[in-house]
């Protein structure tokens, strides 16, 4: 299976009732995950936004960090995060992400079921 970028489905949204909205580029769909997942995608979080905090129950979701800084809530504990960081979240753990910085923050979100 091989998917062109320009074939790929984008929006802004806001994202767990976070701030503002971010830049969201699925790069495959639930079928292209082959039933292992549901998301995978490319996201970019602009200064002053972020995804709200939420919990992920029977999946994981990890966050591969390309580019940029952003505040990492880690089940309670904000952590800061910069481009090569991996974050993982899952079994019942609540994360979220803010950009409090002045550069757009890019990453790579996968959820995987469990």
């Amino acid at each position: 299976m091989m998917t062109r970028s320009e074939d790929c489905n984008a929006l802004d949204l806001c994202i767990q009732k976070g701030k503002g909205t971010c830049h969201v580029k699925h790069l495959t769909d639930k079928e292209g995950l082959y039933g292992h997942g549901r998301m995978f995608a490319h996201v970019t979080v602009a200064p002053g936004c972020s995804i709200g905090d939420h919990p992920h129950n029977g999946e994981t979701e990890f966050y591969y960090i390309l580019k940029g800084e952003a505040v990492f809530n880690d089940n309670g504990t904000e952590k800061m995060v910069r481009a090569g960081d991996i974050c993982a979240t899952g079994y019942g753990e609540v994360h979220g992400l803010e950009n409090k910085g002045t550069e757009d923050v890019e990453l790579i979100a996968l959820i995987v079921m469990e």
